[in-house]
């Protein structure tokens, strides 16, 4: 059987929107996060980063600081027994920087490549796995991908779900104050529906 997974925006979900990392001594991992991860974890979930960083595009940072941040993390949750299962990010910026990175590519967020790539490498069912941001932009690439979405009010959430929602062309799923409470609500509604299935 395929397996299910949670895919998180980095900035704003898993850690503070601090602006674009140029630095991994910016970066601050949220301190619920690796509660969040660990349940993903011990519930047989996969637990996949998925991140914009046209920041490479526009110059401020290259891709080696992007891996050191994100081993940064990896070591931080590993502290307290968390793991990310994969790690995609996209680079590109479509008007701003050169070749290859100015690129209309089909991996920035809210296209689904980031997703179709990780279901296609981690044979993932995208329809029973949720997308989980504090942007709009990743309620739209879980209906762009064929997941559920969760909106947490972490990062930009609490100022787009306030100020924005009117203009959205589509409610998210859920609606968390942070990523420890949305992945709480996942697997409890995970464990209902599993509870209510009739035995065979």
């Amino acid at each position: 059987m395929k397996r299910r997974a949670v895919f998180i925006d980095r900035d704003g979900t898993i850690s503070e929107e601090v602006g674009y990392v140029n630095h991994p001594s910016r970066y601050r991992v949220f301190p619920f996060a690796a509660e969040a991860i660990r349940l993903l974890n011990d519930a047989g979930w996969l637990a996949v980063l998925v991140t914009n960083q046209a920041g490479v595009a526009r110059g401020y940072f290259k891709e080696d600081v992007i891996t050191a941040v994100h081993d940064l993390l990896a070591r931080e949750l590993g502290r307290e027994g968390a793991r990310l299962d994969a790690v995609y990010y996209c680079p590109h910026h479509p008007s701003v920087g050169e070749p290859p990175y100015r690129s209309e590519c089909g991996c920035r967020k809210p296209k689904p490549g980031l997703i179709t790539r990780a279901a296609a490498e981690h044979d993932i069912d995208l329809a029973r796995s949720w997308m989980v941001g504090d942007r709009y932009g990743d309620v739209e690439l879980a209906r762009n991908a064929g997941t559920r979405a969760a909106l947490v009010l972490t990062g930009y959430g609490r100022g787009e779900f306030e100020y924005q929602r009117e203009a959205w062309h589509s409610e998210p799923d859920l609606v968390a104050e942070n990523l420890l409470e949305a992945v709480r609500e996942i697997l409890r509604e995970d464990n209902d529906v599993a509870g209510s299935r009739p035995l065979s």
